[in-house]
């Protein structure tokens, strides 16, 4: 079975304070007399599911058409942590594989989803990425709309995923997806030159979702998320 994980865009699709809301319009329409109906949007790319390019938060790192597709397709574990808007360490998050894991996607709860933007959310800590990093992650998605607090003005969670050759997935709708394992596929547009790229986010489960990563042994035990 497969589960859409992607926000809808349409109009009122909330975008973050201040960016450039989702818009749409008629360039030739049946209606008028012309040959074909065609469409024109107008948005930023941060709208709804998205990755976000290095170019994002450094103006010297890679940008949108440079994201390497392997990085988004692939094993992925989902779990849920608690909504409470603060840094998170590896004691905040549910039991772990043991050797790690590749695709990371948390549900805060947190998310544009339902029509409202946030008003905070938690995020994993820098150290927490580096370490993740470290035992393999390549990719962190969230239900909410960035991978760093809402206040963050450095980005650091962004630039740690960044500098140690991870990537990011945000504004993903977990709504109706049970924690465990999955496969994910959630290719990124082929858009030159931007700092983040719309993607269609898809889950396949694995297993039965939220058994595969129950308490094992040897596995890396983390505090049960409220």
């Amino acid at each position: 079975m497969l589960h859409d994980i992607s926000v809808t865009v349409r109009p009122g699709t909330p975008e973050w304070p201040g960016d450039t809301p989702y818009t749409c319009g008629w360039t030739w329409q049946l209606a008028r007399g012309d040959s074909a109906n065609v469409s024109t949007i107008t948005m930023s790319p941060h709208v709804g599911t998205h990755a976000d390019a290095p170019l994002h938060v450094d103006d010297g790192w890679p940008a949108s058409d440079r994201l390497p597709l392997d990085a988004f397709m692939g094993s992925a574990l989902v779990c849920t942590v608690a909504a409470t808007p603060r840094l998170l360490t590896l004691h905040d998050l549910p039991v772990m594989p043991v050797g790690g894991v590749t695709r990371l996607l948390l549900r805060t709860g947190q998310s544009i989803a339902g029509g409202v933007f946030p008003d905070a959310w938690p995020a994993l800590s820098p150290d927490t990425v580096r370490e993740l990093i470290a035992s393999g992650l390549r990719l962190l998605g969230v239900d909410a709309p960035s991978v760093d607090l809402r206040d963050s003005r450095t980005l650091e969670t962004h630039r740690a995923l960044f500098a140690g050759g991870a990537w990011n997935l945000e504004n993903l709708d977990l709504r109706a997806v049970a924690d465990g394992a999955y496969e994910l596929t959630a290719l990124p547009l082929k858009l030159s030159g931007l700092d983040a790229a719309p993607v269609r986010a898809l889950l396949r489960a694995v297993g039965s979702a939220g058994a595969a990563h129950g308490a094992a042994p040897g596995a890396i035990h983390g505090a049960a998320p409220a």
